[in-house]
């Protein structure tokens, strides 16, 4: 008999006392030509072995302060400190570099794959803080430092990890679409660290899906969901894994996801949405659960956040981690299941009658 997987989720009430979620954030990161950047992070890695992933990680100090009672709802809402580290992460994971010159400047600052090397190595050493390596840019004539470009950073979802999950994070996702004038830009070019994370790769939201449900990537289902509200928009209309459309139906579509994320969603838009996956339904016929996605978590039971109650994610915990993960509507899928199941009832009442 395989042994249980640790990634499994089950309900809230077999774990009253679940270990505390680090604060972390992530950027899922929009090319110029609607691709979505995936990091497939090494099998020793500390959280998500294996997995392809979204740029992101814990937030530290430097980043700003958050209070420090797991209940408290400042702790987990979106914030600067939250947007300061995911543009951090995203710098040391990748050596992706979100900042201008200067707020309404209308380009990202151009620093060359030497300067966000060395900056990097010094930042992920600890020789060198992250702010104090952008200040050290000063691209300004005037000496002033450059700036992080938090504004743009889209709220997309906060997930709280399961309380029987033994690592623990309550993760800000953001969503940042890199300009189309930034083509060619050397501050967008991703390389991987080769410490948590390897081979960075930009496809369409799509083909990422694709590969998961053919078995050849593991995606968690944050990662999975997230991906299938993107590809329903920016691959609407794409054949194959053509990336050539136009600049005014790549601009009309990202358009188009910013109103879905901030204006779209039962019972409150994705950008409000807290979500921690539950198990709602087990020992289903095809060997799955259905995570229901309405919880906003243990720490935030009380606290009057929101979930989705449209969707759910139906999937298939190995050892290795999630397996044939699907987005599937809450009523069809467990419809379905019923009548499966109610099939098979009728099946084996008519063999018992031969």
């Amino acid at each position: 008999m395989a042994p249980p997987s640790k990634f499994a989720v089950r309900e809230y009430a077999e774990h009253k006392t679940p270990k505390p979620a680090s604060p972390s954030a992530s950027v899922i990161l929009v090319s110029p030509s609607n691709e979505i950047l995936l990091l497939h992070r090494v099998q020793t890695s500390s959280a998500f072995p294996s997995a392809h992933v979204f740029p992101g990680g814990n937030l530290e100090p430097a980043d700003g302060a958050l209070p420090p009672n797991p209940t408290d709802i400042q702790r987990h809402q979106d914030n600067m400190a939250y947007r300061t580290g995911a543009i951090r992460e995203l710098f040391e994971e990748t050596g992706i570099l979100l900042a201008r010159s200067s707020r309404d400047a209308p380009r990202l600052l151009h620093v060359s794959r030497a300067q966000r090397k060395s900056g990097r190595e010094a930042v992920h050493q600890g020789k060198l803080s992250f702010g104090a390596w952008l200040q050290s840019l000063s691209p300004d004539a005037n000496g002033d430092p450059a700036v992080l470009d938090t504004d743009r950073l889209i709220p997309f979802t906060h997930w709280v990890t399961p309380p029987n999950v033994p690592k623990r994070f309550t993760t800000q996702m953001y969503l940042y679409f890199v300009g189309i004038e930034e083509a060619g830009n050397p501050s967008v070019r991703a390389t991987g660290d080769m410490v948590e994370t390897m081979a960075p790769e930009w496809r369409r939201a799509r083909d990422w899906l694709d590969r998961a449900r053919r078995g050849e990537i593991i995606l968690f289902p944050p990662q999975f969901l997230l991906l299938y509200l993107i590809s329903g928009v920016l691959d609407a209309g794409v054949e194959g894994g053509r990336s050539d459309e136009n600049e005014a139906e790549t601009l009309r579509k990202r358009d188009q996801l910013t109103h879905l994320i901030l204006n779209e969603g039962t019972p409150v838009p994705w950008k409000d949405k807290f979500i921690s996956p539950i198990g709602l339904q087990f020992g289903r016929e095809d060997g799955r659960s259905v995570l229901a996605l309405d919880k906003p978590g243990p720490e935030l039971r009380t606290s009057g956040l929101k979930g989705d109650s449209e969707y759910v994610v139906l999937v298939k915990f190995s050892k290795e981690g999630p397996r044939q993960v699907e987005v599937a509507l809450r009523s069809e899928a467990l419809q379905k299941e019923r009548l499966l199941k109610e099939q098979k009832t009728r099946d084996q009442t008519e063999t018992s009658k031969l």
